[in-house]
């Protein structure tokens, strides 16, 4: 029993699963900002081209 502890505590596989899925939610998170942010210029700037043509 005492050997089955030990191994569990040495174990860091499941550590590094946690770390690979906190660096994966990071990069979506950074890519969820970059769309809404290039998302927001283009509505802008298809807006312009709207009122420019409708003169």
């Amino acid at each position: 029993m005492k050997n089955l502890v030990s191994r569990f505590v040495k174990d860091e596989s499941g550590a590094t699963a946690i770390e690979y899925g906190l660096i994966a939610a990071g990069i979506a998170i950074a890519i969820i900002a970059a769309v809404q942010g290039v998302g927001t210029q283009l509505s802008t700037n298809f807006g312009n081209i709207k009122t420019e043509l409708a003169k």
